[in-house]
């Protein structure tokens, strides 16, 4: 079980690779503008819930970029969130 965090577009090669890395069972938090990636109705989303781990996005950078509307079935979490994520998987990989 793996937190993966990221904070690269949906358009760039990091998002592909990070999504090659994603499992069942792992986490994701899309912040910076990774919270692109979580917009609903978007090919990047459908990939994103394909990919079976846990979707969440963090609220300040989703606020932001004017997006909280567009995060349905999303979790939205604030930095204690994070704190609470990153004591509950033992492992982190960070994707720029």
């Amino acid at each position: 079980m793996t937190l993966h965090t990221l904070n690269a577009s949906p358009a760039s090669a990091v998002f592909a690779d990070c999504l090659g890395m994603l499992a069942a069972g792992d986490a994701l938090l899309l912040l910076g503008d990774g919270v692109y990636a979580g917009m609903a109705g978007t090919g990047a989303r459908a990939k994103l819930d394909a990919c079976g781990a846990q979707l969440y996005v963090l609220r300040d950078d989703t606020a932001a970029a004017g997006l909280l509307e567009r995060m349905d079935a999303i979790t939205v979490i604030d930095f204690d969130g994070f704190v609470a994520l990153s004591e509950q998987f033992p492992r982190q990989l960070a994707w720029y």
